[in-house]
């Protein structure tokens, strides 16, 4: 019989014990925060916090030069009459591909960010987007414009072209989206010029790049646009070529997904030659289950023949959040269990969506400023818990059991631990099959004890709660 101790003390001992596995997880094993519209320096006051908590990735907002909108107005999303102005989605719309903007901080705050990541060992993604510029195109700044040919070369021909058919790849990878017109990514003056601002980022620290509408960027098998003669854009991005004798720096050592959005022809299998790719039908189908507050057999199944070696799993985005408020009305407490659920399994690189300070289900914008901090949910016990679990677990074959009709999900990882999960918002008590040992046990975040005998786990769970458990004690 093994006796797990209980509390944070015992989830820190349970953390240093697994020695490298802990310190240093495999890329699989690795967990990104999310700290959207956070300021460089708002995240670099945060790192140890953010270190302490268990991520081996923090994801900026992009930090390129950006369209100035509503009077240069902080807030995340202001409507008319609003004592501050400003929208989020501004720093989304580039004016040049230089380091610093007037809603995340400059350069210099980028480098500090930086070094402050390096010196609690926490690796920094940046979210990049070389697709589009700002809507208003007579934004864009003279010396973008001088680098790549004149402005006319900034873009596709069809680049001022509305896309209308999502599933055409021409339309797709050379048209406007949204209203923002699509840059020739395939000229080689762009491309050089693009690739001197990524290389810039990884000399100040960058170890990371989430790249923003991916799958807009054109593949080698995908049409040409009349001014473009290969779509070898991703084969630049990604190290495989060199640009006017400029290849991207480290490539080894620098990690790359993209967002890339299913559909009927996103064509995940070639994207996924280069980079991750984001598991956005599985998030559909997890908060889909969540909001039933059980297990769906969908769920089994990542739902991307990409495989989920190559997936970065959220159960929301900040588009999910955001734009059309699809994941908005889930509870935190949803959000962090179905976190749990995804970061507790072997496979998939979970993400953690910082959401805003102060936001309600009524009020999805909290205290509304950018460069806030979000709220306390990324540093919650239960994600701390999790988030060690996963690399205390590092190679740990997964097993996944439910119970009571689904409402408990139970994430085994070998007979070595399992992640027992509540999604329903009522208390449940179950007796399940799991591969842990005979024993009684102490879950390492709430103190809630579980027995296990003859292959079956007993105990009783509190509604939309976490429970780690150890095979060992540590």
């Amino acid at each position: 019989m093994s006796k797990i101790r209980t509390g944070v003390a015992a989830l820190a001992v349970l953390a240093m014990a697994s020695g490298a596995a802990a310190k240093n997880p495999s890329a699989q094993d690795r967990v990104i925060l999310h700290a959207w519209s956070w300021s460089l320096d708002t995240i670099a006051a945060n790192m140890k916090q953010i270190a302490e908590a268990g991520y081996d990735y923090v994801q900026t907002s992009p930090v390129q030069a950006c369209y100035v909108g509503d009077g240069g107005g902080k807030a995340l999303f202001s409507q008319p009459g609003d004592s501050v102005q400003g929208k989020w989605y501004y720093y989304y719309q580039p004016t040049d591909w230089t380091i610093g903007n007037y809603m995340l901080g400059t350069r210099e705050d980028f480098k500090q960010m930086a070094d402050s990541a390096y010196k609690y060992g926490v690796k920094v993604i940046v979210d990049v987007l070389p697709n589009h510029t700002a809507i208003d195109h007579t934004a864009v700044l003279p010396g973008l414009d001088n680098a790549v040919g004149g402005h006319d070369k900034l873009y596709h021909a069809n680049g001022f072209t509305p896309i209308t058919q999502w599933n055409d790849r021409f339309e797709c990878t050379t048209g406007e989206m949204g209203g923002l017109p699509d840059v020739n990514t395939e000229n080689p003056d762009f491309q050089y010029y693009y690739l001197q601002y990524v290389n810039d980022l990884i000399n100040l620290g960058a170890r990371g790049f989430r790249y923003d509408t991916a799958k807009h960027i054109g593949l080698p098998s995908d049409p040409l646009d009349a001014r473009s003669e290969r779509n070898n854009f991703w084969d630049i991005a990604t190290g495989r070529e060199a640009v006017k004798g400029l290849s991207l720096l480290m490539p080894d050592s620098i990690y790359i997904y993209g967002e890339v959005l299913q559909d009927r022809n996103t064509k995940e299998t070639e994207y996924a030659e280069y980079m991750d790719l984001t598991a956005s039908n599985y998030g559909h189908v997890l908060r889909h289950a969540l909001e039933q507050g059980a297990y769906q057999p969908e769920l089994a199944d990542w739902g991307n023949p990409a495989g989920a070696e190559h997936l970065v799993t959220w159960v929301e985005s900040h588009d999910t959040y955001a734009n059309a408020h699809e994941s908005a009305g889930l509870t935190d407490d949803q959000i962090r269990e179905g976190f749990v659920f995804l970061t507790a399994r072997a496979t998939g690189r979970p993400l953690f969506f910082s959401r805003p300070a102060g936001s309600t289900r009524t009020n999805y914008w909290g205290n509304n400023r950018i460069g806030a901090r979000g709220n306390d949910e990324f540093f919650h016990p239960e994600v701390v818990a999790a988030n060690a679990f996963r690399h205390a677990m590092s190679g740990q074959p997964e097993q996944v059991e439910t119970a009571n009709d689904g409402a408990v999900v139970e994430v085994m990882r070998g007979a070595a631990g399992a992640a027992i999960i509540n999604f329903s918002d009522r208390k449940q008590k179950v007796r399940m099959a799991t591969a842990l040992p005979d024993g009684t046990y102490t879950d390492s975040v709430h103190g809630t004890a579980f027995s296990v005998r003859d292959g079956r786990l007993s105990g009783t769970l509190a509604p939309l709660a976490s429970y780690i458990l150890y095979a060992n004690a540590q």
